[in-house]
């Protein structure tokens, strides 16, 4: 397991009250992150968090990090509060998609292979707001040219219910699917964010599935919340199972990209939250790696069969009950 973190969060954070711990500048963050077990990655915010390339570079292998990609945000200028890539005003949505390609050229020269964008700006708050419509086919056209500069370097769109926006055009696992193929483009990936995907009422495995499925290239952040709210907790937290069920999916599909912690660690120390993010899917990994050891169960046959593929047909069985006795002994260790 791959894993990397967002490094905005591993310096100063606020809400509408308060301010969370101590600025730390790029080589502070990347310092702190190297001391935290198991983190090898980065993904780092442009325009704002990004030097000259060949400073990152220095930076990334004085502390031996790789980046796991660039988070290029086109919500943060003035000219993008009420909507960046589907503005009414041609050189605001032209200065969105110009923000993209950059940050395609800086992945470049860095040596990333990916960027990722959530349009949190576009969107509406209220009926009669917007030209739905309109706003699609400005969706489309502004991700279908971005795309198309660099190629190769693979544009991922992440999808969130709402904020800053009341809703988000792009709000759905299903929805930015949509996008994608409208788009008609090669070099276009979805951003899989657990929590956007819980507090938007999905199931995150499902999710997955769906966007493995349609073809599409996956990459994944790693969070949780309460289902109301994006509160961005750490992992297993509040959706345990569902976590564990998340990562069991992007096994079956074959998944190998980073496990990215887009997590705030606001009254709780930086170290030890994205320690816990690690520690806990690590050992949910260990542990989908101890079931494919245990070949006691049977088939129809009667030879043996590993616990993972027995888990499989389990769940593709439809026998629930049998299942759920499974969880309890397998998953959650609670014995027979």
């Amino acid at each position: 397991m791959k894993l990397a973190v967002i490094t905005g969060f591993l310096g100063k954070t606020k809400d509408r009250f308060h301010e969370y711990n101590k600025e730390l500048d790029l080589d502070g963050k990347f310092a702190l992150l190297k001391s935290i077990p198991g983190y090898s990655g980065v993904e780092v915010v442009y325009p704002y968090e990004t030097p000259a390339p060949a400073e990152l570079k220095s930076l990334l292998a004085k502390h031996w990090l790789q980046v796991a990609a660039i988070n290029v945000n086109v919500k943060g200028e003035p000219e993008f509060r009420n909507g960046g890539l589907t503005s009414l005003d041609p050189a605001v949505r032209a200065k969105a998609i110009r923000f993209i390609k950059e940050a395609k050229d800086y992945a470049a020269a860095v040596g990333a292979d990916k960027v990722t964008c959530c349009p949190l700006g576009d969107g509406y708050e209220f009926v009669f707001q917007y030209d739905y419509a309109t706003a699609w086919k400005h969706l489309v056209s502004a991700f279908a040219e971005a795309a198309a500069h660099r190629p190769e370097i693979t544009l991922f769109i992440e999808y969130k219910p709402s904020e800053t926006r009341g809703t988000c055009f792009v709000n759905s696992a299903s929805k930015t699917v949509c996008l994608v193929r409208d788009a008609g483009t090669k070099g276009l990936g979805i951003t899989l964010d657990f929590g956007h995907s819980v507090y938007g009422g999905e199931n995150p495995a499902e999710a997955a599935a769906l966007v493995h499925g349609s073809g599409i290239p996956l990459y994944v952040h790693i969070n949780d919340n309460d289902g109301k709210w994006d509160w961005d907790y750490f992992c297993g937290t509040k959706h345990y199972l569902e976590y564990v069920e998340f990562i069991w999916q992007l096994r079956r599909i074959g998944y190998d990209g980073w496990f990215t912690s887009d997590t705030s660690p606001t009254r709780w120390d930086i170290a030890g939250t994205f320690e816990a993010n690690a520690r806990l899917s690590t050992k949910i990994e260990r542990l989908l790696d101890g079931l494919g050891k245990d070949g006691s169960s049977k088939d129809g046959a009667g030879m043996a069969r590993t616990d993972v593929d027995t888990l499989t047909a389990l769940v593709q069985k439809g026998d629930y009950l049998s299942t759920w006795r499974f969880i309890e002994s397998r998953i959650l260790g609670l014995g027979e």
